[in-house]
């Protein structure tokens, strides 16, 4: 069956020109503009990358600290143990063997997670678990890092992970629909200028093919981005 959009959204693409490309400060006005529901909406980028998403060694994957922070608490679970353990307790979720065995029994409560090297022993284990949940650590990605302590209050204070679809599309929150534009510009432009860093040397053509934001119930807008 077709997708049914509601009377509000319906309204609020009426304010959309789906023919253009807006300049991005245009754009994120519009977005702040358009009525919503009765919650903090978070605001979404999504990029269609100019690579062969097919291709394994095309795919991006990545991080980046967003400037103005991401305005949501995510929970973390943490693969360390002794020492580390101990300095990683800012984290949600802590342990070893014990944490993995958890989460092979369905445990999933946590939006992401992070793993000293010498863990991987136990997380290599997990990936049927946690890969389809986009929750694997990976060392480009900044999740697997001898110094957890550091990463944890990286991406608690606003840094962000994001992974190429099989579409060849990067998604990622940038921030709340009640942000200033500036602050929501600061982390687009953030966001944009480490993606630019991680194009691929076997990427042919324009790499930021679209750039479209949307809170999460409104209508997306296309930006001009070069």
């Amino acid at each position: 069956m077709p997708h049914v959009h509601s009377r509000r959204f319906n309204k609020a693409a009426e304010k959309v020109d789906r023919q253009k490309r807006y300049a991005p400060a245009e754009g994120i006005a519009l977005i702040k503009s358009l009525q919503g529901p009765k919650f903090d909406e978070t605001v979404d980028v999504a990029v269609c990358i100019g690579i062969d998403a097919k291709k394994t060694d095309q795919l991006v994957r990545g991080s980046v600290s967003l400037p103005r922070g991401t305005g949501k608490s995510i929970k973390i679970a943490v693969f360390a143990e002794g020492a580390r353990a101990q300095e990683a307790q800012a984290a949600d979720f802590v342990g070893g063997a014990d944490l993995a065995e958890k989460i092979e029994k369905g445990f999933t409560d946590f939006d992401m997670t992070i793993a000293s090297p010498d863990m991987m022993k136990y997380v290599g284990k997990l990936g049927k678990v946690l890969g389809p949940q986009g929750k694997m650590p990976s060392p480009k990605a900044g999740t697997v890092t001898p110094n957890v302590a550091a990463a944890v209050k990286e991406f608690k204070a606003g840094k962000i992970e994001f992974r190429t679809d099989a579409g060849a599309n990067v998604h990622a929150a940038i921030g709340k629909k009640s942000f200033s534009a500036d602050d929501l510009m600061a982390n687009l432009n953030a966001f944009l200028d480490h993606l630019r860093t991680l194009r691929p040397p076997q990427a042919k053509g324009e790499f930021l093919r679209k750039v479209v934001v949307s809170t999460t119930m409104g209508p997306g807008v296309a930006l001009a981005v070069e």
